[in-house]
């Protein structure tokens, strides 16, 4: 890394009880029907002709339509709010049913007298009314390695326009640092004027403030910040990281 006078330059960083309607369907019975005797000539009388009976075909019942959610529930006998609650899907559960049904309940929700009629609907609404809790998506992990620190800073570089690809920034660090992330020079130039190089990149302290990308760690020797902060001078600098082939 170069000395501090080389690194002035700054870059800009980027959720029932359900009621089941049994649809009845109407059979329709045809009845024979009675032929009737018609009268006939005095010479001879006539055979009534024959009536042919047709069953009439009952015609399919249409699916009975699902009713409403009913408004209000009859306490029975072994009821308790919180079975109630369950099988209405009351939002909020038993504490919800009972405060719409104080008046009615009287003030010991243990204790509902079979026969009282509990209002249901608008707790049932309510839950019904309530959007699913979004499922939280899980934080990416990292391995706590060489490998993991190089990936992690190329995500964090991709979201703020940096370029530079893992062979590049891997090919650097060895060069600098054999990888390990607390390597320092304390013989250079730099460590004579006060500023010793650091880190995985051999990065000095004012060009890992003057290039630090926010939500890195401000820690010098913290390897994805060291890495991120490297790669945005270095595109500053040389274009990409993966222009440095050298002391840089």
């Amino acid at each position: 890394m170069p000395a501090p006078g080389k690194h002035a330059r700054r870059k800009l960083s980027r959720l029932s009880r359900g009621l089941v309607v049994a649809s009845t369907g109407g059979a329709a019975l045809a009845l024979p029907l009675a032929g009737a005797a018609t009268a006939a000539p005095a010479a001879a009388p006539a055979a009534a002709p024959a009536v042919a009976v047709v069953a009439a075909q009952a015609p399919a019942a249409a699916p009975a339509a699902a009713p409403a959610a009913p408004a209000t529930y009859t306490v029975a006998l072994g009821d308790t709010l919180s079975g109630i609650a369950t099988d209405h899907a009351v939002g909020g559960g038993w504490k919800k049913l009972y405060e719409d049904n104080k008046a009615a309940i009287g003030d010991d929700p243990s204790l509902i007298r079979p026969g009282i009629e509990l209002s249901v609907a608008a707790a049932a609404r309510q839950a019904a009314a309530q959007p699913a809790a979004a499922t939280p998506v899980a934080a990416k992990a990292y391995a706590d390695n060489l490998d993991g620190w190089i990936r992690e800073s190329l995500d964090i570089m991709a979201r703020h326009g940096i370029p530079g690809s893992y062979d590049g920034i891997h090919r650097n660090i060895m060069r600098e640092s054999s990888g390990n992330p607390l390597a320092i020079n304390n013989w250079d130039s730099n460590a004579a004027a006060g500023t010793p190089s650091k880190g995985l990149l051999q990065v000095i302290d004012p060009t890992f403030r003057a290039y630090h990308v926010p939500g890195t760690s401000l820690d010098p020797y913290d390897p994805v910040a060291n890495i991120t902060a490297a790669c945005n001078y270095a595109a500053d600098r040389y274009g990409s990281i993966d222009n440095v082939n050298g002391p840089y």
